[in-house]
């Protein structure tokens, strides 16, 4: 019963997504928008699909993409969490570096790529920088937000036991807060890969923002759609990892606790 159950939930999920494709199809097949040239169907997408994959030229994009968003993705999520946690441990560090991270937060992450092209140059360093800040400010305010909200009963029942600092850190308080920073690396994981296309779009010769950039130029739909797809399901893929993540780690700590 409760696999049929399972099924039918499934099944009554996947109905909006197979509707759109079937809309999809059927505006591109009979020409219901400006005309298939400018609106390729489904299917005319699935083989440019396969066509790039053959040729090798999607996952030669991709990896470039996905090694960028993975390296500045895991250096901006340590930083901020190392900062995060220290500003919320620390009162008088939170004070000294709580006003640079307000006045640097706001700024989108985008907004700081003319800067960064003149720093560092037009290279493979210039999307890594822009994943790293895009993922550290938000990293750093939920970390620190989840330090400074820990139940302070939890504090002090673990000094009441003996417990050292350093032990009620990482015992007590992180694994507290785990929410709170699992938020921000949910957040922006997805974010990352919005930010890198972006980048990828105006400075950088390869990946799968230039190859957007470069399929426009020819006037090939197809190919941006596909591009299109395959950050979409990026994006949702990579939510989804640090969503099971946050389940596995926070589920596990609650049955030690």
């Amino acid at each position: 019963m409760k696999n049929k159950t399972g099924r039918l939930q499934w099944a009554w999920g996947a109905m909006p997504v197979i509707l759109f494709v079937v809309v999809w199809e059927i505006i591109g097949r009979f020409n219901l928008f400006p005309g298939q040239f400018f609106f390729p169907p489904f299917s005319a997408v699935v083989k440019e699909f396969y066509d790039l994959t053959a040729n090798g030229i999607l996952g030669k994009n991709f990896l470039s993409s996905l090694t960028r968003v993975l390296i500045g993705l895991f250096g901006g999520s340590i930083a901020g969490i190392f900062v995060g946690v220290i500003m919320g441990w620390k009162h008088m560090v939170n004070k000294a570096l709580s006003p640079i991270i307000s006045l640097l937060y706001p700024i989108p992450a985008l907004g700081w790529l003319p800067l960064l092209m003149l720093w560092i140059g037009i290279n493979e360093m210039l999307p890594i920088t822009i994943i790293f800040i895009c993922s550290f400010f938000p990293v750093v305010y939920n970390t620190t937000t989840g330090i400074k909200n820990v139940d302070k009963s939890y504090i002090y029942a673990a000094e009441t036991l003996g417990a050292s600092n350093i032990m009620i850190l990482f015992k007590v308080i992180i694994p507290l807060a785990l929410p709170n920073i699992f938020t921000g690396l949910r957040l922006e994981a997805g974010m990352s890969w919005r930010v890198l296309i972006a980048a990828e779009m105006v400075a950088i010769p390869t990946g799968i923002g230039a190859l957007m950039i470069q399929a426009e130029s020819l006037v090939r739909v197809d190919i941006i759609m596909v591009c299109l797809i395959v950050l979409s399901v990026m994006c949702l893929l990579f939510e989804k990892i640090f969503a099971l993540a946050e389940k596995h780690m926070v589920g596990r700590w609650s049955s030690h606790a």
